[in-house]
C-alpha cells in the first residue's frame, strides 16, 4: 500500500486570510511605532484607542473600557500594566467595590495624547495617499467584518453542500 502524503495548502492561499490581515496589522503597527518614536509618542501603538476612550470617559473600570472598545476584559487588562508603568494612567480602588479598579489618565497621559493627536493628522494624510493607490482598505475591512457577522463562515460553508 502506498503511503499518501498530505498535500498542504500554501500559506499564501486565500484560506489563510486571517494570516494576511495579521501580517498587515503587524506591518502597520511597526511603521506607526517608527512615526511615534520620531514624534516623541510613548503610547504603545495598540493602546491608542484605549487611551482615547479613557480620555473621553474621564474615569473607567477595565469592564467599561472593554465594553466601549468592543474588546474582551482580558485584552484590556493585558494592556493596562504597560500604560501604568509608562506613567500614562493611574488607578484607584472603586469606593463601592474593592475588587474593582477605576482608571484615569495622568498629566503625562494627557500630554502624550496631545502628541498622538498631532500624529493622527499626518497618519491620516499618509493613509489617504495609500488608499488612493490601493483602495480604501478600512472600508473593505469593515464591509468584510459586517458580511461575516451577518453570515458567519460556518454558515457559508454549510450553504455550499
Amino acid at each position: 500500500m502506498t503511503e499518501r502524503k498530505p498535500n498542504p495548502v500554501a500559506i499564501d492561499d486565500g484560506v489563510f486570510l486571517g494570516r494576511a490581515v495579521e501580517r498587515l496589522s503587524v506591518l502597520i503597527a511597526d511603521q506607526t511605532k517608527m512615526v511615534f518614536d520620531g514624534m516623541g509618542v510613548v503610547i504603545p501603538v495598540r493602546s491608542c484607542s484605549l487611551m482615547i476612550v479613557l480620555a473621553k470617559l474621564g474615569t473607567a473600570s477595565a469592564s467599561d473600557l472593554a465594553r466601549e472598545l468592543g474588546h474582551s476584559h482580558q485584552l484590556v487588562m493585558q494592556k493596562i500594566p504597560k500604560l501604568v508603568s509608562l506613567g500614562l494612567i493611574e488607578h484607584q480602588a472603586d469606593q463601592h467595590d474593592a475588587r474593582r479598579r477605576i482608571f484615569h489618565l495622568t498629566e503625562e497621559g494627557m500630554m502624550q495624547l496631545a502628541k498622538f493627536e498631532q500624529c493622527t493628522a499626518l497618519i491620516r494624510t499618509a493613509y489617504d495617499g495609500l488608499f488612493a493607490e490601493v483602495g480604501d482598505i478600512r472600508q473593505f475591512v469593515d464591509r468584510t467584518a459586517d458580511a461575516l457577522n451577518e453570515k458567519p463562515l460556518d454558515k457559508r460553508i454549510h450553504s455550499l453542500g
